[in-house]
């Protein structure tokens, strides 16, 4: 396909065999007479996005409009910035309706998508809102499919009537699990990482650990690696036990490292103190990054290489394996 041929010569991006595989799948639905609706499974970090953006450069390719819909808008935002920068070589315009964009910004991305003039739109379940009404819909592309509820899920199907449908997750399932689960949706498998990168490994260690652990994060560090710690509420005192991000963060900055710079993250945090917080933590500036799970979707720092959940067994296991997966995302082996 020429939509294929014409999006790989203009990016350095080498894909695995099960990316080249997914991808001709979804082409194949893509150009079938009848709605697709597949799935596209893998485990978090093996590229489900870049397949992803293939199937909305193909869509728009074919004149018509797509949808990202992603559960948070931090993700959407991530989601947005690698659309305007993967599609800035072509003739493609790009909406986001989020709480991140003005009353202004979102007017004009309302019209666009009425008046055909935007092609891919990407935000959170916002975009199931009545106002906004679709030129000529091609794709919806749904990200992180376990993260909305059945009502959302209901909605989704009754404002989107005979569009193609890409759903992701990165909840790892077996393929024979999936056909009783996704019993109706065509399944994907995205299994093999992209080159380069390594298996992250996993230790699960009691409170006798601490200062090994606390040694380990400042050998990562000083070898010029970032670290995340992950903690299960915002302030003392929302549940029984377990860290709070707040005062942990505060316990690391004065008496663990007073020499290297703590950053915090929590879902509390207004929109551009957490956007400053990412952007300070993507950069480099902040060495150890101690958030919630604001963090579980759709983070990507490849420099950063160690991730510590704090009590662990207050996580459910989507939300750990979501976890992982924000580390080991560049060349270096990750914990």
């Amino acid at each position: 396909g020429y939509w294929q041929n014409d999006f790989e010569t203009r990016f350095e991006y080498d894909e695995t065999d099960d990316q080249l595989h997914a991808t001709a799948e979804i082409k194949q639905d893509m150009e079938k007479p009848y709605p697709m609706d597949r799935l596209l499974c893998g485990d978090v970090g093996v590229g489900k996005t870049e397949v992803a953006l293939r199937a909305a450069f193909k869509c728009v390719m074919g004149g018509k409009q797509c949808a990202l819909l992603a559960p948070t808008t931090l993700l959407a935002w991530q989601h947005y910035n690698t659309l305007l920068s993967r599609m800035e070589a072509f003739p493609v315009k790009i909406g986001m309706l989020s709480r991140f964009r003005t009353a202004k910004q979102q007017k004009e991305t309302l019209r666009g998508l009425q008046a055909g003039s935007v092609d891919i739109v990407v935000g959170t379940h916002r975009l199931l809102s009545k106002d906004v009404k679709f030129h000529d819909l091609g794709l919806v592309i749904i990200d992180e499919e376990q993260r909305f509820g059945v009502k959302h899920k209901e909605k989704l199907k009754e404002n989107f009537i005979g569009v193609d449908m890409l759903t992701l997750s990165a909840t790892p399932i077996p393929r024979t699990l999936a056909l009783i689960l996704y019993g109706d949706l065509d399944v994907s498998i995205l299994d093999e990482l992209p080159p380069g990168r390594q298996r992250t490994d996993t230790f699960l260690v009691n409170e006798t650990y601490r200062a090994r652990l606390n040694g380990f994060l400042r050998k990562e560090v000083q070898a010029g690696h970032q670290c995340y710690v992950v903690c299960p509420s915002v302030e003392e005192g929302e549940t029984e036990s377990g860290k709070a991000a707040q005062v942990w963060a505060e316990t690391l900055r004065q008496r663990v490292f007073p020499d290297l710079q703590v950053g915090l993250l929590h879902g509390r945090m207004k929109g551009p103190e957490k956007e400053a917080a990412m952007a300070e933590f993507a950069r480099g500036k902040t060495q150890i990054l101690v958030a919630t799970t604001v963090i579980e979707v759709g983070v990507d720092v490849p420099n950063a290489t160690v991730m510590v959940v704090e009590d662990a067994d207050r996580f459910g296991l989507s939300q750990l394996h979501q976890l992982r997966g924000r580390v080991g995302r560049g060349p270096a082996k990750s914990y």
